[in-house]
């Protein structure tokens, strides 16, 4: 699995989870629970992950879509 997209953005993890599954590709979200470590502010950002076959389609899929990757 490859890093596709780091937000902590809530709404932005959700959006961009609904496109990879409409076009067909496998993601999983990481550091969900994140929130028990922190005490629910956010301030960690959470994971998309993809297989690594399908990184380059799932990129052009964000873009298309004008969704920051965030990775560093």
């Amino acid at each position: 699995m490859k890093e596709l997209l780091r937000t902590t953005d809530p709404t932005i993890i959700a959006f961009a989870m609904a496109l990879l599954r409409g076009e067909g590709i496998d993601c999983f979200q990481m550091d969900v629970n994140m929130s028990v470590l922190e005490g629910g502010i956010g301030i960690f950002p959470r994971r998309i992950m993809v297989r690594e076959d399908a990184l380059a389609l799932a990129e052009r899929v964000m873009a298309d879509n004008d969704i920051p990757l965030g990775r560093v």
